[in-house]
């Protein structure tokens, strides 16, 4: 639920209030109680990313790392030969492309 700033036309009164975004603007100052309340527009919120960084891999179990490392493992780089004999070609259905 984002916070919105208030102030009263009538008084200068300012303040914060936390409500959520489905709720009516407020109208009435609680100080003088008139009818001149107005919300400001604020900057808003917005995600803030803290830390070392932040990558898809992050946040990995230990048996998904360990799985991973196992499937990439048996496959084949390069001009080398899989198990079948024939040579990669690299343009399969099946290929994942550079990353």
């Amino acid at each position: 639920m984002p916070t919105y700033d208030y102030v009263c036309d009538g008084c200068g009164h300012a303040f914060e209030l936390f409500q959520s975004m489905t709720d009516s603007v407020k109208k009435t100052c609680p100080e003088c109680h008139k009818k001149k309340l107005r919300r400001l527009i604020g900057a808003g919120g917005a995600i803030v990313f803290k830390g070392s960084g932040f990558y898809k891999t992050d946040y990995r179990s230990e048996s998904y790392k360990k799985g991973a490392a196992a499937d990439t493992g048996g496959k084949s780089e390069g001009g080398k030969k899989p198990e079948g004999g024939k040579p990669d070609s690299g343009g399969g259905s099946g290929s994942k492309g550079s990353e």
